[in-house]
């Protein structure tokens, strides 16, 4: 290259490749997206067939792949138990050296295979026609080995890989994900499986603690800042001051929740004669409240509505009875926010 000549740097600057990255970036979800829409459009009476037939099972789902399509399969084995299917994953390979043992009269196989030759998966197709199991194959040939073996064919609808040499396992794999989850999600539906039965599954870190509930987290009993109509504000600061929640409740004694009295609420009606008026021309009659059954993800979303924020609620019934208080702290001591 001469002195002068800037043609072969300038083809190599960072903004050029940068362009050429993105371009290829985008061209590989590009061809993802669109296996993914051509698979959705094949679904039909094949796949709501190996519904019917994982739903009325007695035992486990067990899902099995080879490579690349192991991979897939242990994460779909895993969504399936996390949303009420039981399931396991079993290495095609382990299976011929004992672990068939783990495969059992009332289970079904789900085998997966891009191209359905996977030799491996003989061992744990050939056992599950032994004992009468359900084999349920996610391939891209229908003719091939996998896909005459099984009862029920989920056929990958022809896609090529993505990416300039189209060979590396992509669109397949993608494709492979996205119809496990669509199983698992299907068959969750059917079930009737809850959130609260999903917490069940999900006790830790940040997913446990918004799927607790508000009455897990509230405070209640003595704990609670509530006045009668009636009470002076000079008295009412007193137990709104104490009980440290920075909101006060007005209520008869065992009676529904009349109105609340905020920070807000305060500042807004300062005044030289504040301290002497009833908490009544003071208080919101219509305040923000929450359900004791409901999740904390919905507390906080309320705490946090854009026209009207606030950092703690009233927990009460569907007929205005007090339960008790939830303060945006609680969340952050569940690990929440």
């Amino acid at each position: 290259m001469s002195p002068g000549d800037t043609s072969s740097a300038q083809s190599t600057t960072p903004a050029a490749r940068t362009l050429s990255d993105l371009d290829i970036a985008r061209d590989v979800l590009a061809t993802e997206a669109a296996a993914l829409s051509a698979l959705s459009r094949s679904l039909g009476d094949t796949f709501l067939a190996a519904i019917d037939t994982l739903f009325t099972i007695t035992g486990r789902v067990v899902v099995t792949g080879m490579g690349k399509s192991g991979h897939v399969a242990r994460k779909i084995a895993a969504t399936l138990a996390s949303t009420g299917t039981p399931a396991l994953f079993v290495h095609p390979a382990e299976a011929a050296h004992g672990d068939l043992g783990m495969i059992v009269p009332g289970d079904a196989v789900i085998a997966l295979s891009n191209s359905g030759e996977a030799q491996e998966l003989a061992a744990i197709v050939g056992h599950a026609h032994r004992i009468g199991l359900p084999l349920i194959a996610i391939t891209s040939v229908a003719a091939s080995t996998l896909g005459q073996a099984a009862g029920h064919l989920l056929l990958l609808p022809a896609a090529p890989e993505a990416g300039p040499i189209g060979l590396a396992p992509t669109t397949s794999t993608t494709m492979q994900m996205a119809l496990g989850d669509a199983i698992a999600v299907t068959l969750l539906a059917r079930r009737g499986f809850s959130a609260r039965d999903f917490r069940t599954f999900h006790p830790g870190g940040k997913l446990g603690a918004k799927l607790k509930r508000v009455r897990e987290l509230m405070h209640a009993g003595e704990e609670l800042p509530l006045v009668a109509p009636g009470t002076t504000m000079d008295r009412a600061l007193i137990t709104m001051t104490a009980k440290r929640f920075g909101l006060l409740g007005i209520a008869h004694p065992g009676g529904p929740l009349l109105g609340v009295i905020t920070d807000g609420d305060l500042r807004r009606a300062m005044s030289p004669t504040l301290l002497s008026r009833p908490v009544e021309e003071i208080m919101n009659k219509a305040p923000k409240s929450i359900a004791p059954d409901a999740l904390a993800e919905d507390a906080l979303r309320e705490m946090n509505a854009p026209a009207r924020p606030v950092t703690a609620l009233f927990v009460v019934d569907d007929t205005g009875m007090i339960q008790g208080i939830l303060h945006i702290h609680d969340l952050l001591r569940a690990g929440f926010v």
